[in-house]
């Protein structure tokens, strides 16, 4: 069963690009209309997060001459990876389950200029008194075995729908340019090692990779900082 959308709207967007994504999974086809309603407020929430992004950035390119945030992309979690993800956890794989024990369905990438750009992202995005933290994941201070970095938060927001108000939790990803490539070639690569069974030496590539690219991201902002102690300002 398809979920017919707005042609102008987000997810329908996201939609062109991976058609699969708007399939009913059939465990779930008995709930279908509540599911259609459930991704079109997850939905909503995204549209609600990146409009206070755009307007910080907005509000930063005015006040400090130049934009801390390059890019902004969003997704809404695809059917089937909900039924994999609430099976792999043994839970119950039904609405009710999705909206109350997974925090991702909503996904929003923030892509940086800088490292402190993103602290200061994400410290102003939290600040605001509409937003509530449910969790925050550090992987810049502390990366995970493999190299990957990145600022994780778990938010909620209220979203205002005809009838109700729901509040609606959605999953922020913040990262610099380096590491979201980085990020997305380990992606690429992790499902060919796994359809090939390749060795290690990839991984560990990746891995040495990874620390190279944080010592640039660290070069950048010090040279960055440099130049703003000397007057100038880095625009694009």
């Amino acid at each position: 069963m398809n979920i017919n959308m707005n042609p102008n709207s987000e997810l329908h967007q996201y939609v062109v690009n991976v058609p699969n994504v708007v399939q009913v999974p059939d465990v779930l086809v008995s709930q279908a209309e509540e599911f259609k309603a459930a991704i079109m407020m997850y939905t909503c929430a995204i549209r609600e997060v990146k409009t206070k992004l755009e307007v910080l950035n907005d509000e930063l390119s005015v006040r400090n001459q130049r934009n801390p945030i390059e890019m902004i992309k969003s997704r809404v979690k695809k059917p089937m990876s909900i039924v994999e993800k609430l099976r792999r956890r043994g839970l119950p794989v039904s609405l009710e389950s999705m909206m109350d024990h997974l925090d991702d369905v909503a996904g929003i990438r923030v892509i940086c200029s800088f490292v402190d750009d993103i602290y200061a992202i994400a410290d102003m995005l939290v600040s605001q008194d509409d937003i509530t933290v449910i969790a925050t994941k550090d992987y810049i201070k502390n990366p995970k075995p493999n190299g990957y970095r990145s600022y994780h938060l778990i938010i909620e927001i209220p979203v205002f729908f005809s009838h109700e108000k729901r509040d609606m939790r959605v999953e922020v990803q913040i990262r610099t340019i380096a590491m979201d490539f980085w990020a997305s070639l380990d992606h690429q690569l992790k499902y060919k090692k796994e359809r090939e069974g390749d060795s290690d030496e990839i991984s560990e590539d990746l891995r040495l990779c990874a620390e190279i690219i944080a010592g640039t991201d660290q070069k950048m902002l010090e040279i960055r900082k440099s130049i703003e102690a000397k007057g100038g300002t880095v625009k694009k």
